[in-house]
């Protein structure tokens, strides 16, 4: 099992590739300017960083090169998710409320497996100034917080899912559980 973290330049880029080693994947962190043709993966990790996507265009190195027609699971993270979001039509705004730190999150679509054996809501750990505020055409939803009105959302019919939280992280409730079950995902 081959899931590379794409390096957006976010903090906890090495932690979500140390989650997923832990987990026995075969993983390797990659510059966003890697082309999907280099990668040999089962499945992609887009990290977080520090990047502001608000109102913008800016690329997220070659991501948008191949995120169009990739045939394997993709799980943006932060930036990632808000990339996500904005590239497949959605809409990325500043938040009237950041969050960082501890925020409790709710869970909408229980039967996602992403969240398959979770509580209904859980303790995440966040770290963001801008939210996803509209989701892509046919996209849904999977989870809010009381600032955050997408916290997670999957494609609808691809396995393209995207977190404003960080399941990396120690503090995130369930955050190996969400990794074990993208893992299954790219074992499909």
């Amino acid at each position: 099992m081959k899931i590379p973290v794409i390096d957006n330049g976010g903090q906890w880029t090495h932690r979500e590739w140390r989650v997923l080693r832990d987990l026995d994947v075969d993983s390797r962190i990659v510059p966003n300017t890697t082309p999907f043709a280099e990668l040999d993966a089962d499945g992609v990790v887009l990290s977080g960083g520090a990047l502001s996507l608000e109102g913008s265009d800016t690329p997220l190195g070659r991501v948008s090169e191949w995120i169009n027609t990739i045939d394997v699971p993709v799980l943006g993270i932060c930036v990632g998710h808000q990339y996500l979001a904005r590239q497949f039509g959605g809409t990325v705004r500043h938040s009237g409320q950041p969050e960082f730190g501890r925020v409790q999150v709710s869970v909408d679509a229980p039967d996602h497996p992403l969240f398959a054996g979770l509580p209904a809501t859980f303790q995440v750990w966040e770290s963001h100034n801008d939210d996803v505020i509209r989701l892509p055409e046919g996209w849904r939803g999977l989870a809010h917080s009381a600032s955050c009105p997408v916290q997670a959302m999957a494609h609808p019919t691809r396995p393209i899912m995207g977190l404003q939280f960080h399941p990396e992280v120690e503090h995130t409730e369930g955050g190996r559980e969400i990794f074990r079950h993208f893992i299954d995902l790219c074992r499909k």
